[in-house]
């Protein structure tokens, strides 16, 4: 049955208020030999027919099921327990819109206000939103949140040149014609002691990542002498995570961290195609109020109840217009549930467990391929699950015999974010890779470097 929602009367009256006497004068502006192409569609087939060429077309994409791999720089492959599943795509939940009405939003609000909990504890952190796009727009927010905080006079933000690049290309787009000056990242090869130097009385944020883009954990001492400095200069010290990381790793509030924020993707998330993902941010309570994204807090009814609601919505974009802080429409809100429910059924020890099968497998990898003739670490600092290795051959020619001659896909190239180092990859290993798969990967790569 056709549903047409207007009658022939409704429509003579909407064109003769628009001026035109047709529906096709609305497309003049289209050349007429354009407007009814005629398109050679093949002869109809069954439901059952179409069903079984998607499933053959989707045969060609690379599964991580069947496929092992090495491959990180931001997005990493992790288990999922089956519970996010099955509770994300309840109805109440996968089809749950901003909660402006508490009274019949409980589900959806407690869920976030856990989320935000566990993000606090695992931040250390006193406060945190629900949430953003994916960790380079949390990046972006967090400079303006720094910029807003210093009342607009301070102007520059220092960033780490191991920060992920693609976050740093966020950043830069927001800040256009905002008056904004972002140093720092130039030189790939400068230290956390090189950027201090930088910091001066017009910083408003100085920008870390721990670990960093390369998989570098920086000593802490250092990282607390920096936020120190910008802390000294009247800045916020603002730190990247890693999520998974923080199950092992000394919290971010212990180094002197005013915001933290990153991408949640690993907490529950699929890699997807590259999304979508989620931002977590978190900062100290004392500048809430300059803190964009949604914020729920706990309360009691007239009856004395446990009950949840949106808070602070001063900052809302549906309250004060163009003087909010808060854009409303970027939480991800069932990539965060997914993040909630990950992290309770994981638990305190669960996280922590991941988090060591990370590092120990990681140490693991990289200590045989350093064994194999032609190949060494880039750095000697400690690392958690990500390292860059120098290799005897162009690491895209490396990655191309590692996917056609062993199924294997590789490391990051390096050299796409830092030039000069094209004979370079990083791996990423997770609690997913097995102990066959990273000897695999080493007899692969002694395979490929033996052959000239």
């Amino acid at each position: 049955m056709v549903y047409v929602p207007n009658t022939d009367k409704d429509r003579a009256k909407m064109l003769a208020v628009i001026g035109v006497e047709s529906v096709d004068d609305l497309f003049y502006d289209v050349p007429k030999e354009l407007r009814y192409p005629q398109i050679e569609l093949p002869e109809p087939v069954s439901e059952m027919e179409v069903l079984r060429e998607l499933q053959e077309m989707s045969e060609s994409n690379v599964d991580l099921l069947h496929t092992p791999s090495f491959l990180g720089a931001g997005a990493y492959y992790h288990f999922i327990p089956s519970v996010v599943d099955t509770i994300i795509s309840r109805s109440e939940f996968y089809t749950a819109y901003t909660p402006y009405q508490p009274e019949v939003s409980q589900g959806t609000l407690q869920a976030i206000f856990e989320y935000q909990t566990m993000i606090c504890m695992l931040t250390g952190m006193d406060v945190a939103n629900a949430s953003h796009y994916d960790g380079g727009t949390a990046t972006a927010e967090a400079v303006i949140m720094a910029v807003a905080v210093g009342k607009g006079k301070r102007r520059r933000i220092v960033v780490s040149p191991r920060l992920h690049p693609e976050y740093v290309q966020v950043v830069r787009t927001y800040v256009q014609g905002m008056d904004i000056q972002v140093v720092g990242d130039e030189n790939p090869h400068a230290s956390l002691e090189d950027i201090a130097g930088l910091i001066d009385s017009n910083t408003a944020g100085v920008i870390v990542q721990v670990p960093d883009f390369f998989g570098t954990i920086e000593d802490y001492g250092t990282l607390q002498a920096l936020a120190d400095k910008a802390h000294q200069a009247g800045a916020l010290f603002i730190v990247v995570a890693y999520p998974i990381s923080l199950g092992l790793l000394k919290p971010p509030a212990e180094y002197g961290a005013d915001i933290v924020l990153g991408e949640g993707q690993s907490l529950g998330n699929p890699l997807s195609f590259g999304g979508p993902y989620l931002g977590f941010f978190a900062c100290k309570e004392e500048y809430v109020r300059r803190m964009a994204g949604r914020l729920v807090g706990q309360t009691v009814d007239t009856q004395g109840r446990r009950g949840f609601v949106l808070t602070l919505s001063t900052r809302e974009q549906h309250i004060r217009r163009e003087k909010a802080t808060s854009n409303i429409c970027t939480n991800q809100g069932l990539n965060a549930l997914a993040a909630a429910v990950y992290m309770s059924a994981l638990g305190k020890q669960g996280l922590r467990k991941v988090a060591e099968l990370c590092y120990h497998k990681a140490h693991y990898a990289a200590r045989r391929i350093a064994e194999i003739p032609g190949y060494r670490l880039l750095s000697d600092k400690p690392f958690f699950n990500e390292f860059v290795v120098r290799c005897p051959k162009p690491a895209a020619d490396i990655n191309r015999y590692l996917y056609e001659e062993w199924g294997i896909v590789g490391g990051f190239e390096v050299a796409k974010v830092c030039p000069g180092l094209e004979d370079s990859l990083m791996f990423a290993v997770t609690e997913m890779n097995t102990r066959d798969e990273i000897d695999a990967l080493v007899e692969a790569l002694r395979e490929v470097a033996s052959n000239g």
